[in-house]
């Protein structure tokens, strides 16, 4: 090797490290944008076979526009989640509103607890507990309404981002698709359209699945919750079906409410309440999830509890949310990779 094709190569390498090494810290300085993307693109990919079937005809001759079919599963949603709000929020006003007024007497039994066990001295009011509270825990609180307020604000430009970005993408799916089949090699293209319209499926499989998981899991909750003579068990059933959507957390957010609500009635319903919660929420964590996941999207439970570890650890309750439909996508590739190597092996033989 001469050292003018030496210093060709070495002057090629650096080049392909620094290409690289750029890239990849563009891709994380965008890694919140690109979150965004794919959720839009989870969404939409979810979507898809129910707004094929809304589009089709229909004893028409004219088939519906597909952004009229959209149009028609976001309204659904819109008007689902308004009632919702009509049927959880009023009872949780009603509920903030009680507890409240009954502050003073729990605060005065809680200290009687307390000065029983001798771990206060005396009585003492509220407002002597928030003279006496920590110095610049006032300009922390506001520190903490202003990320609070930060954080929401952001949620919401982020949801609203989500569902504009998924809409276009239902939209202009067969284009897109169509745009980027170009840079495929035409001997592969067929390959990789099946594998989409199969991460399609699946991801849609996964969605359905999760409604499924939210209904079994609020209706199992409003009739214990009932039974038991929990107030309001209806609206903390809503909320554990709707917290069944959220790995890890919306289990715990369930449970957590709905033996706030019990130790309003007495100490023995909320433990009874709290138990009954543990139990359900173990039955879901390693059964149910599990299962359904493996019926539904054909992720094993194994790769299930897997994905979902792996998941909450690299992006946290995003990236456990995201795990399972991402683990079927990704046993897509793989099973077409394998595939595509046995294709080979034979050729060669």
């Amino acid at each position: 090797m001469t050292d003018k094709e030496f210093t060709r190569r070495l002057v090629q390498t650096v080049f392909t490290v620094a290409t690289v090494a750029i890239l990849i810290a563009v891709l994380w300085e965008a890694r919140e944008a690109l979150m965004l993307i794919y959720v839009s693109a989870l969404i939409a990919m979810g979507f898809a076979p129910l707004v094929q079937i809304i589009e089709r005809r229909s004893g028409a001759r004219a088939r519906i526009p597909r952004w009229l079919a959209i149009l028609v599963i976001y309204i659904a949603i819109v008007v689902v989640l308004l009632l919702v709000a009509l049927a959880v929020v009023p009872p949780l006003v009603a509920q903030a509103a009680a507890l409240w007024a009954r502050m003073p007497d729990e605060f005065d039994r809680f200290q009687r607890f307390l000065i029983r066990y001798k771990l206060l001295r005396g009585p003492i009011t509220l407002a002597e507990a928030v003279q006496n509270a920590p110095s610049g825990s006032g300009s922390n609180a506001v520190g903490t309404v202003l990320v609070a307020l930060s954080t929401l604000v952001g949620g919401i430009f982020g949801f609203i981002t989500i569902l504009i970005l998924s809409f276009y993408l239902l939209v202009e799916a067969k284009s897109m698709f169509e745009y980027v089949s170009r840079f495929i090699p035409p001997g592969r293209r067929g390959d990789v359209a099946n594998a989409a319209r199969e991460a399609v499926v699946k991801v849609s499989a996964w969605l359905r699945a999760q409604f499924v998981l939210a209904g079994v899991m609020g209706t199992f909750a409003a009739v214990g919750l009932f039974l038991m003579g929990v107030p309001y068990f209806y609206v903390i059933a809503l909320i554990a079906a709707i917290g069944e959507t959220i790995p890890i957390v919306g289990p715990v957010v369930g449970g957590v409410t709905a033996v706030a609500v019990a130790l309003s009635v007495s100490p023995k319903l909320a433990l009874i309440v709290g138990a009954y919660f543990l139990v359900l929420h173990q039955l879901e964590a390693n059964i149910l999830v599990p299962k359904i996941m493996e019926r539904r999207v054909g992720v094993s439970p194994v790769a299930v509890l897997v994905a979902l570890l792996i998941g909450g650890a690299l992006w946290g309750l995003v990236g456990a949310i995201l795990a399972i439909p991402t683990a079927a996508i990704l046993s897509i590739i793989v099973d077409q990779i394998v595939a595509d190597r046995e294709v080979r092996l034979q050729r060669v033989r």
